[in-house]
């Protein structure tokens, strides 16, 4: 370290002010993080979930991807923090995400307790349980020993008393769903969550869940499906059901792991999801008929004056029964981008036509 300037000839002044300015740099690295004051400014970005009380931004982030222990955590952090600068108030996790399993919990919670513990009011969070946590009989699926056991292990990582949204990952197959359902509804007895909700349920499922949640004092309030413009298996009953009942959807994969984007328009880059990491994107998956719907989507998407993702996102919005719509992102960028899709919701006719003969 420099020497301090004008101390050069009061030793014992100069350690003082040497003192000062080292203990001045240390509040400054620490200094709280201050969200942004304008982050409300735009009442129109929540919309209603269901006929519930709550609202949601028409996009939350969700931590599937890039909030793992071997994801680099400035980044993550800066992710979270910059979504919550803009609006987005909701930020969706599992118990199973990373990798390794917990450890997007475990970085989310760091985040709550470092940066946003004085905010805990302004958000909702979510976690889910479903798929394989551990070793043994107990591990996954849908029975109320595990279901519970879950619960109580996220809200360890995340640092919190309860968690806002409490999801069935998926349904269990060998497990009733008066079993399943019970323990979400005893999650909220037990004052561990505020709602609770469902993901990857079929309509047949997610009428009678539904059913027995409402009998069990705890409605649904949101259901999670994955729905983007080249995954429309929701439109076949999946929506009708949620409208008739009330409960809020939020699709995941929205952006089709990032085809509906501008990333794919040229083939696989390099340093893109396909790439280095083809668990859900596949290389094989991005074929030359796929580009070229790509390119005649982004074409669209220009004359509209949206980006692809934009337009992806818009799309996706534009149901009745959808709230949110689930994000990820790698960069703060894309969520600055992606949040460009609510100035423009809306679809002519001939425009959602052009879109239905390009796929298909």
């Amino acid at each position: 370290m420099g020497r301090v300037p004008g101390t050069a000839f009061f030793p014992s002044f100069a350690n003082f002010r040497r003192d000062s300015w080292r203990a001045t740099c240390q509040v400054v690295r620490t200094m709280p993080y201050q969200p942004a004051a304008t982050r409300y400014d735009n009442p129109a970005l929540y919309r209603r979930c269901g006929r519930s009380g709550l609202r949601l931004p028409a996009l939350s982030l969700g931590l599937w991807h890039n909030f793992g222990d071997t994801d680099d955590f400035a980044n993550s952090r800066a992710l979270v923090l910059r979504a919550f600068d803009l609006g987005i108030t909701h930020f969706d996790i599992a118990n199973n995400y990373g990798p390794p399993p917990g450890s997007a919990e475990r970085n989310f919670g760091r985040m709550l307790q470092a940066d946003l513990a004085a905010h805990r009011d302004e958000l909702i969070i979510s976690s889910k349980a479903g798929y394989l946590m551990w070793d043994g009989p107990y591990g996954e699926w849908g029975s109320r020993k595990y279901v519970l056991a879950s619960l109580d292990q996220s809200l360890q990582r995340l640092g919190l008393d309860y968690v806002d949204i409490f999801y069935s990952h998926r349904p269990d197959p060998e497990t009733p769903l008066e079993e399943t359902m019970g323990a979400l509804a005893h999650a909220v007895r037990a004052g561990k969550a505020i709602y609770v909700g469902l993901s990857n349920y079929n309509p047949e499922q997610t009428a009678r869940a539904a059913q027995l949640l409402r009998e069990l004092g705890t409605p649904c309030l949101i259901h999670q499906p994955k729905y983007h413009m080249f995954e429309r298996t929701p439109e076949r009953g999946l929506l009708d059901v949620l409208a008739r009942e009330g409960i809020g959807c939020i699709p995941f994969c929205p952006l089709a792991q990032g085809l509906l984007t501008n990333r794919y328009l040229n083939g696989i880059p390099a340093d893109s999801r396909a790439a280095h990491d083809p668990r859900f994107l596949k290389p094989e998956d991005i074929t030359p008929a796929r580009v070229a719907q790509i390119r005649q989507l982004n074409a669209l998407a220009q004359a509209r004056g949206q980006s692809l993702a934009q337009m992806s996102l818009a799309w996706v919005l534009r149901q009745p029964a959808v709230t949110t719509a689930l994000i990820g992102a790698s960069k703060v960028s894309q969520i600055e981008d992606n949040l460009g899709a609510v100035k423009n919701l809306k679809f002519a006719p001939e425009e959602l036509a052009a879109i239905d003969g390009i796929l298909g």
